[in-house]
This record gives structure tokens, C-alpha cells and sequence, in this order.
């Protein structure tokens, strides 16, 4: 076991209907989209997987920017997972950080590899799906 502290998260997830679940933690609620044919109101679990990462980003961006002192006014994340079918499985992750920023480019990347170097979910992600992206300056 790698060092250090080990945290315990815990998720419990029902059966609602055929047409989906929920999943609950904490006092938190996640509507879960089970539905064979789809829902548009709820995440399926692919869609989880790929908030779980930009969540991961966005919480590191948390923890990185008061560390290296980095301004920003906001950050999106974009993401696209590609699925197999035959073993079913994800295959690829891409994604796009767009920060509103007047840091510099190198500024830009050291955020960029520290979101990166200190992701738990994009690390685990990594290790088992290409999981490559960008970071770039908001045009707006």
C-alpha cells in the first residue's frame, strides 16, 4: 500500500424504476439514468464517470490556485468519452480546461500539469483509460 493517509468515501446507490435510480452521500442526491433507452433529465454512467473527472479538476483547481498563487475569474471543463462495444468500455478521454485568466501561457501550464499531478480521480482514470486534454484562455 503506497503511503499516507487512506480516506473512505461511501455511496449508496437504489433501484427507483426501470427508468432509473438514485444515488445519495452526505445530505447529496444524484439522480441516476438506468434506463435502457435513455433519459434526458439524468446522467447515465458514462456521463458520471466524465463529471467525476471534471469535478476531480475543478476541486484541484481549488487546491492548486491559492498554492501558486494563480488569479482566475472562472474555468469550464469539456469533456468526450469514447465507448467501445465489444468488450463494452471506455476507450478515451479528452478534455478541454478553459480558464478566464490574464496569467501568462506558462502560468497557464503549471496550473495545467499541478491539476494534473494532484487529480484522485483523474489519476485512477489514467492509469486504465488515455486520458489526454488541454488547458487554454477563455476567449469571452
Amino acid at each position: 500500500m503506497a503511503g499516507g493517509m487512506m480516506l473512505d468515501y461511501r455511496v449508496e446507490a437504489r433501484r427507483v424504476d426501470a427508468h432509473g435510480g438514485v444515488a445519495t452521500t452526505k445530505q447529496a442526491e444524484i439522480v441516476l439514468d438506468t434506463d435502457l433507452a435513455g433519459r434526458p433529465d439524468a446522467f447515465n454512467p458514462a456521463e458520471l464517470l466524465l463529471a467525476s473527472v471534471a469535478a476531480c479538476m475543478l476541486k484541484g483547481i481549488e487546491r492548486v490556485t491559492p498554492m501558486i498563487q494563480f488569479e482566475l475569474r472562472g474555468v469550464e471543463v469539456k469533456l468526450r468519452g469514447v465507448r467501445q462495444d465489444s468488450p463494452p468500455k471506455m476507450v478515451s478521454i479528452d478534455y478541454e480546461l478553459i480558464v478566464d485568466t490574464d496569467e501568462s501561457d506558462q502560468r497557464l501550464e503549471l496550473l495545467h500539469k499541478n491539476i494534473r499531478k494532484y487529480g484522485t480521480i483523474s489519476n485512477t482514470v489514467a492509469e486504465v483509460v488515455r486520458l489526454q486534454g488541454l488547458i487554454r484562455r477563455s476567449t469571452t
